[in-house]
């Protein structure tokens, strides 16, 4: 474990001045974009990455360049005690926590055949007891702080199907399901809990596992273009938003229409 931690003043007075949020697989891609997005609304970040750290560090440094502050923290989200150490980690940090963005994720494409269990396994483990096990851990700080925001990072493919991702498709489809369970039993504390489902994103591809085309993918959506990371991350700024306390349970669609359930 360690942490890296970067912060340079700036004007606050946004939406989300005061608040500190810890974001999973925040280290590049799509998490990068939330992380930055939360530190441009005045919110205070904790990064959490797995093996990226590298692409942690930078992403730490591109908040602090903006002015923000971001710290970083290495724990696998799948351990129950790394879990906690991430959440004790924050609020050592920043002395208090007021949201979570669970976006770890593993990309995987294997044709169902050769899914061993162990594959099986790591990719639900990664999505839904990860999901678990930092919502759990923040719970408490989060009703201490008198309510907050829990925001899963979903899959279009969790909605549609997809040939050749079986384990992805389960994982994604059931963080869907609980978002709207733990909308139901947090609401009473103040929590809202919501799922941001991102459609066709350009995003680096080459992650271990991961194909450069998945087999999904095919044309683009009727906007035209691919969705950027930026676009993503914008609403879920607005989900923990103060303007966002009167939305929970939802499962939220950044796709350009290439996705209308």
């Amino acid at each position: 474990m360690r942490t890296m931690s970067s912060d340079v003043g700036m004007t606050r007075g946004l939406e989300l001045a005061g608040k500190v949020f810890i974001v999973t697989g925040g280290a590049r891609n799509i998490g990068r974009a939330i992380t930055g997005a939360l530190a441009a609304g005045g919110a205070s970040v904790m990064v959490n990455a797995h093996s990226s750290v590298q692409d942690a560090a930078e992403t730490v440094r591109l908040v602090a360049a903006r002015g923000g502050i971001a710290a970083s923290f290495v724990a696998d989200v799948t351990d129950p005690t790394e879990v906690a150490t991430l959440v004790e980690a924050t609020i050592e940090r920043f002395g208090r926590l007021d949201g979570l963005v669970h976006n770890a994720a593993v990309r995987a494409e294997q044709s169902f055949e050769t899914i061993t269990f162990e594959d099986w396994r790591r990719i639900l483990a990664v999505i839904l007891d990860g999901a678990f096990l930092c919502a759990q851990a923040c719970l408490p700080h989060l009703i201490r702080a008198g309510g907050g925001s829990i925001v899963n990072i979903g899959g279009e493919t969790g909605h549609q199907g997809a040939s050749h991702r079986a384990h992805v498709v389960t994982a994604k489809a059931g963080l869907a399901g609980l978002t709207k369970a733990l909308a139901l039993d947090l609401a009473p504390h103040g929590i809202t809990v919501n799922c941001v489902v991102p459609g066709r994103i350009a995003t680096v591809r080459g992650l271990p596992g991961a194909p450069e085309a998945p087999t999904h993918l095919r044309g683009a959506p009727p906007v035209g273009r691919l969705g950027l990371p930026g676009e993503v991350a914008a609403m879920v700024r607005m989900l923990c938003s103060p303007d966002a306390r009167y939305v929970t349970g939802q499962s939220i669609h950044v796709n350009g229409g290439g996705f209308m359930p």
